[in-house]
């Protein structure tokens, strides 16, 4: 991404062909990754002759002319949007989410919207409105979710670089089963306005790409604030760009593959991943050692609560509740059960949980987990069982994620294991809050140590 947008500036590479690139690209391989619910083909089109002609006439926009496409959960004006569900496949957006401002301000072209479970519930990609999302590494494994279309595309080589948003591991399931970068930016570091409410708390936009540098830059452009947002990140020291310039120093990293969730077992793939990557960090100089997780089970009802009352937030017409998923169904239902002392004492304790947990964590610079229990999971594997079966096994599969959209804390997932049979395996990172910088660092000293932009699925070609 980096190096496409030096290129257009000086006027080595043209927009309307990189734009041309890509669009070919979707049109002959984004069904077979289900990597889009949306191609805005004459939109990317008419922005990237925009691009060209701004480029002759001296601008430098950081990312002009890069097309950059944006998950269909984000509100883009004018554009359909269908939150992954059939009960809104005639719905258009009517204003830009400020992270599309943003990054409309950076100079990028819409490529389209990129593929979703429906309201972003799910920890996989198979919807109702589009193909399944697909690991291109083997396509009869699922994307993960929620920003699975974001993941497979970048991994499918259908673009540079992909903006995803992260509720519950939403951003990092994803790029560790498709052999990305990615990163949770801290509770409050991007708007998540203007239409949807930040009331939890638990969801960000952050970026998914194939290298860190190019996820920092990305996170740089996104990155603020606005008047009305209920959270606000400390600001960072310097730019995050920077930040994967600078030696991390020794950290002292705890390491755990302790989880909150009941009955979730590490497979031994996943826990090979964790061990190279302690045995790595050791060889770099920081001192690893184990920690003893200060949250438990009692976390997990409570966590419950609250995301069945987030799938009650996005309003659907009586008439098209058919249209939703089993799944959805079944969370709404519980959702509209949860009354208000439920929902308050539900945050509260979360909220006291974290309270009491941080002391604990805050001893480290890092935390290291494996970012998920199992490889890469087969397409279908959650929707072959009922509702409550299938959120069982969402639970198990991604036992480490959601805690840290609990706490707020940034982390990020990074490609460093595959397995015998080629399937990419991520580790997860987590930082001190608002400390961005510091999981940056050591992710650019990770990547320097074992590089893996160079690594491609077989559907590259």
């Amino acid at each position: 991404m980096r190096e496409q947008a030096a290129a257009i500036r000086d006027r080595e590479l043209s927009p309307v062909d990189l734009t041309e690139h890509y669009l070919n690209r979707v049109d002959r391989l984004g069904d077979d990754v289900g990597a889009f619910v949306t191609v805005t083909a004459e939109i990317a089109r008419e922005q990237a002759k925009a691009a060209e002609k701004a480029v002759g006439q001296g601008e430098t926009a950081p990312l002009l002319g890069v097309p950059v496409p944006i998950k269909d959960l984000n509100m883009v004006k004018d554009v359909p949007m269908t939150l992954g569900s059939a009960a809104f496949d005639d719905f258009q957006g009517f204003a830009d989410d400020h992270v599309v401002t943003r990054l409309r301000e950076a100079g990028t072209i819409l490529l389209g919207k990129t593929n979703t479970p429906e309201f972003g519930l799910p920890c996989y990609t198979e919807n109702s409105v589009a193909p399944p999302a697909r690991t291109p590494w083997d396509l009869s494994r699922s994307a993960g979710g929620s920003s699975g279309g974001a993941a497979a595309a970048v991994a499918a080589g259908l673009a540079p670089i992909a903006q995803g948003s992260d509720g519950g591991g939403s951003i990092r399931i994803p790029a560790s089963v498709c052999g990305l970068f990615g990163i949770k930016p801290t509770r409050g570091r991007v708007s998540h306005g203007p239409i949807v409410p930040d009331l939890a708390g638990l969801a960000t936009n952050g970026p998914i790409a194939r290298n860190v540098r190019d996820a920092a830059l990305f996170l740089d452009l996104i990155a603020g604030s606005v008047p009305g947002d209920m959270y606000h990140a400390a600001p960072q020291d310097g730019t995050f760009l920077a930040a994967a310039d600078r030696e991390p120093g020794r950290l002292r990293i705890g390491r755990s593959v302790a989880s909150v969730v009941p009955g979730a077992e590490v497979h031994p793939d996943c826990l090979a991943a964790y061990e190279a990557a302690t045995e790595l960090l050791t060889e770099l100089g920081h001192e690893v050692e184990e920690l003893d997780m200060p949250f438990d089970a009692d976390l997990v009802p409570h966590f419950e609560t609250l995301w069945a009352a987030m799938a009650t937030l996005t309003p659907v017409a009586p008439e098209r509740e058919e249209r939703l998923r089993p799944l959805t169904r079944h969370l709404r239902e519980r959702g509209n059960a949860v009354t208000a002392p439920q929902l308050f004492m539900a945050q509260a304790s979360l909220q006291l949980a974290v309270r009491l947990a941080m002391p604990v964590a805050g001893r480290y610079d890092v935390i290291l987990h494996p970012t998920l229990a199992q490889p890469p999971v087969p397409v279908g594997y959650f929707e072959d069982v009922d509702p409550a079966e299938n959120f069982e096994r969402q639970k198990r599969f991604t036992p480490f994620t959601s805690i840290y959209n609990v706490t707020g804390q940034p982390a990020v997932s990074v490609p460093l294991h595959w397995t015998a049979d080629g399937l990419p395996i991520g580790v997860m990172l987590v930082g001190r809050m608002s400390d961005e910088n510091t999981l940056i660092s050591l992710s650019a000293q990770l990547e320097a140590a074992r590089p893996w932009a160079d690594r491609h699925p077989p559907i590259w070609d």
